[in-house]
């Protein structure tokens, strides 16, 4: 369903989707309208039921196939993304850093001299005056 703001006149759409959970919604709770949020301004934007169930006409065919669908597969966070970090102290930092100087060979400095970049001759305006 495509919409504009009418508070910034930005236009978004709504999906199938969220359309189908607003008129859910709508019908569990008893409501006669909708806010759809703006993705610009975030202010909402009252929509009626009876414009929803114009654009989405088979809504309770869609229901009953939602709810009778298998949930969607849960994602499976990593343990490591809920632990919490704590800053290092600087007496770990430069006991790490010495250990990788031990354990990187030593590289040999470059000696090969950079030569300075030429210099290009400034270039010269002319204007010929055409005399008659």
């Amino acid at each position: 369903m495509n919409l504009r703001c009418i508070y910034c006149q930005t236009p978004f759409t709504l999906s199938r989707a969220e359309m189908l959970s607003a008129i859910m919604l709508m019908n569990e709770k008893g409501m006669n309208h909708y806010d759809a949020h703006c993705p610009r301004c975030r202010r909402a934007n009252s929509i009626s039921r009876q414009r929803m169930e114009l654009f989405f006409p088979n809504w309770q065919e869609a229901a009953k196939k939602q709810a009778s669908a298998p949930p969607p597969p849960e994602r499976v966070v990593p343990a490591s993304a809920f632990l919490k970090t704590e800053p290092v102290s600087k007496a770990m930092k430069a006991a790490v850093e010495k250990q990788a100087v031990k354990k990187a060979p030593a590289k040999k400095p470059a000696t090969t001299k950079v030569k300075p970049a030429a210099k290009k001759p400034a270039a010269t305006k002319t204007t010929a005056k055409k005399k008659k």
